[in-house]
């Protein structure tokens, strides 16, 4: 085996070409490449090996010797520290164009696209005008300093160490006075933080959020107990915050969402049970200390009500052009029907419905379902339909006929005859527009499979992660379907995370709607093998794509 003649501890000076998915800098020094940490590119920087392979290595930044044109100042001191903002060093107007290129690559690596598909296809990406205090929701572990004092912060990137900090640059500005007010209720009723590695303790996390148009805020702590000491005292404490009025701390992004001033007020305190030693943060028991269960919030000028446990996209501003754009791109006239699949507490399905026939929904979690449909009814809303299930064990079943009009379908109008039953059926066998917006991971093949038998004239993927999105859509186009429009949304400054939206339709759609409807529901197994004698489906060319910061 070959080694390379760098060590670790290897001081060198390379020059910064490019960056990688991570948001680390790419060099190469004498055909050796090298991945540095905090490098932006066009920085000349001396560098510490920290690990050696034998054609490339990693290495950390020392010194920057000529910084980059497109280097800043970051806001946060912590940035290098903390793991939620990887690029906050690089001009914002920089990071557009990184997200945006990350997004070409992985197309055309991962899903096999040519360059003038994708010149063709791609749309400018939509930014923030203003990309700090964006965040609606942010959940804060606690734990000790040096000291044995108790602190609230965020972990170092790639690790469980807490960086203390109380005010992040990326967090609603209220969440400061709140830490603080924790903070002080734990020391003066000596309440213990929770130690990870011993599974002892208390107090886990603090999670607050924050309605940018209602101002309603919410605490919630998570315990690893059934009880806080002093519960009542830990409220006085927060009741005692004083919240910004009249917008004046709020950031210029945040005030172009709202309507007027809005007075911020603490409307909800609870606790979050979670005794389990796991790293999911949040229990399953909800017990509420004082006010509300939960707030409420609005996105094009649809209402919403919000538990701990919801699901809720965290910048509001931007996931409402997020969403104008997958409206958009569904073409909707008002006739049609729409599936929308990892539907969450229904945002998409709900800005859908106000344009389609009839929209239904499925997700996986049931109390995300259960505040779908409250919000559908608070909305006035009853054009949608969701459904409790996984979106790939979900559609198959509902596609092959098994147990439709009990597991799947309220609709009234099953009762009403055969023939209306045969109507909305093939409606709904047959949609004409389907909406993914999965996790991470990316759909799974199965949904994939039955989302080409269904055959919907248009596909809508919403996606957080470029790297799946490339690999399904990979599939999808093999299977009959071409890439028409391509465009990212920033939801995520100053981290290399990238929301992006994609518009699918059909070819060949005469030929196809000139077969009879038995062809066209052809049996989903027969569909996925079709696909799959067309590209080999492989999971393990996207690498690895968590998330870091949630």
């Amino acid at each position: 085996m070959e080694y390379s003649k760098y060590q670790k501890n290897d001081i060198v000076t390379v020059t910064i070409e490019d960056i990688g998915n991570d948001g680390e800098g790419i060099g190469k020094i004498d055909g050796y490449t090298l991945f540095v940490k905090d490098a932006i590119i066009g920085d000349m920087a001396e560098v510490r090996i920290t690990k050696c392979k034998k054609n490339y290595g990693y290495a950390r930044m020392e010194k920057v010797l000529i910084p980059s044109s497109f280097r800043v100042e970051p806001k946060c001191k912590l940035h290098r520290r903390c793991g939620g903002c990887q690029i906050q060093a690089m001009d914002y107007k920089r990071q557009l164009v990184y997200k945006q290129d990350k997004v070409r690559n992985n197309l055309l690596r991962i899903g096999g696209f040519t360059e003038e598909q994708i010149d063709a296809a791609t749309e400018p990406i939509i930014g923030m005008d203003e990309p700090w205090h964006y965040r609606n929701k942010a959940q804060y572990p606690v734990g000790y300093d040096k000291n044995g004092d108790p602190v609230t912060g965020f972990y170092a990137g790639r690790t469980h160490d807490i960086i203390a900090n109380t005010d992040c640059a990326l967090g609603a500005p209220e969440n400061k006075d709140i830490l603080e007010a924790v903070l002080e209720y734990m020391k003066e009723n000596h309440v213990p933080a929770y130690r990870e590695k011993e599974g002892t303790g208390l107090v886990r996390h603090v999670l607050i959020r924050t309605g940018f148009r209602s101002g309603e805020i919410m605490v919630c702590l998570v315990i690893n107990g059934k009880k806080l000491p002093g519960e009542e005292r830990l409220v006085e404490k927060l009741l005692e915050v004083k919240f910004p009025e009249n917008g004046e701390s709020v950031s210029a992004g945040q005030k172009t969402i709202r309507d007027g001033a809005v007075h911020k007020k603490l409307v909800s305190v609870s606790v979050s049970v979670n005794t389990e030693k796991t790293n999911v943060i949040m229990g399953k028991e909800i017990r509420v200390l004082w006010g509300k269960d939960r707030i409420r919030d609005a996105l094009g000028g649809i209402n919403f009500e919000i538990s701990p446990l919801s699901f809720y996209q965290v910048n509001p501003l931007q996931t409402e052009k997020l969403y104008g754009l997958a409206l958009d791109y569904a073409g909707l006239t008002g006739k049609e029907t729409v599936w929308d699949l990892y539907c969450g507490i229904g945002t998409i399905s709900l800005f859908m419905a106000r344009k389609a026939k009839q929209v239904y929904g499925v997700e996986i979690i049931p109390e995300a379902i259960a505040d779908a449909k409250e919000n559908a009814r608070n909305n006035g809303i009853d054009n949608v339909q969701f459904i409790v299930g996984k979106a790939e064990e979900v559609l198959p079943q509902f596609y092959a006929g098994r147990d439709m009009s009990k597991a799947f379908v309220e609709n009234a109008s099953y009762e009403s005859g055969k023939d209306e039953e045969r109507t909305v059926d093939e409606q709904m066998r047959h949609p004409d527009v389907i909406v993914v917006d999965p996790p991470r991971k990316g759909c799974d093949e199965k949904c994939l499979e039955t989302m080409l038998a269904m055959q919907p004239e248009r596909i809508v993927y919403v996606s957080c992660d470029s790297a799946t999105l490339a690999r399904d859509l990979k599939v999808l186009c093999a299977g009959g379907y071409e890439l028409k429009r391509v465009r990212a949304v920033d939801q995520f400054g100053h981290s290399v995370h990238v929301e992006c939206v994609c518009q699918l339709v059909r070819q060949d759609r005469e030929d196809r709607i000139s077969d009879n409807v038995s062809k066209r529901e052809g049996d989903v197994t027969r569909a996925g093998e079709e696909v799959k004698r067309k590209i080999h489906y492989r999971e393990e060319e996207i690498g690895d794509c968590g998330c870091i910061y949630g």
